[in-house]
């Protein structure tokens, strides 16, 4: 398995693999949001028909399935072989055309790189123990000029209040020991690792989501909680 996995996170998410596609489970809010960041990633990447694709951390696939339907030709990738047999299945169901494959994001940079038009990867940065490795290799898998969204949690006590506290424990949102404190990430922080990772930041947007009403919003000025964040990959890395 791929050095840069949590296996107790990998067995959290095979553990709720049945459930990714039951909207009033516990994956419930993944639905709400879904169709939210599906047309922002369609926005930012100027359209999705026609682009290679590829979903990191794919779950279930609701993401993948989305950018499919946006006419993508996707590849969804996770290490968590329940999730991806769900996806697979669901899709079959769907008799949607699309590709899933058990392999670590850094492994497929290895193999294929700069073969990706898009490269999403969301609510999983917050899962691994070196979420800069992550982001470097989602960059090696960019073609040059292509776009990459990222989204995870900010780390602050607000996001801490709702997201565990309220979200985990008082509501029922999502499962009990999904999220970790002290694995969320700051704005700063993803900022500088794409950076790093030779990428160009153009844009945070925040994400809420309303229990009550099961509706989720774009936020541009609040990063509190949840957010995006939009990069390309420049033709040139000088």
């Amino acid at each position: 398995m791929n050095a840069n996995v949590d296996r107790d996170e990998i067995a959290h998410f095979e553990s709720l693999a049945a459930r990714w596609w039951d909207p009033r489970g516990e994956m419930g809010a993944l639905h709400a949001i879904n169709p939210v960041r599906t047309r922002y990633i369609e926005k930012v990447a100027g359209g999705l028909k026609g682009k290679t694709a590829l979903d990191v951390g794919c779950g279930g696939g609701l993401l993948t399935e989305a950018l499919a339907r946006g006419g993508a030709d996707v590849l969804g990738i996770d290490l968590a072989a329940a999730s991806i047999e769900v996806a697979r299945q669901h899709a079959q169901e769907q008799d949607l055309k699309l590709q899933y494959r058990l392999v670590g994001t850094e492994d497929l940079a290895a193999e294929q790189p700069g073969r990706y038009d898009l490269v999403c990867c969301l609510e999983m940065l917050e899962h691994v123990p070196d979420p800069a490795g992550v982001v470097a290799a989602c960059a090696r898998l960019t073609r040059p000029g292509g776009t990459l969204v990222f989204s995870t949690i900010n780390r602050n006590p607000k996001a801490y209040a709702l997201m565990i506290v309220a979200a985990e424990y008082a509501l029922g949102l999502v499962p009990r020991g999904t999220h970790d404190y002290a694995k969320f990430i700051r704005p700063s922080e993803l900022d500088r690792w794409a950076r790093a990772a030779g990428l160009v930041p153009r844009e945070v947007v925040g994400l809420r989501y309303n229990p009550l009403l099961r509706s989720a919003s774009l936020q541009p000025r609040d990063l509190d909680v949840n957010y995006l964040m939009h990069c390309n990959r420049p033709f040139s890395e000088g």
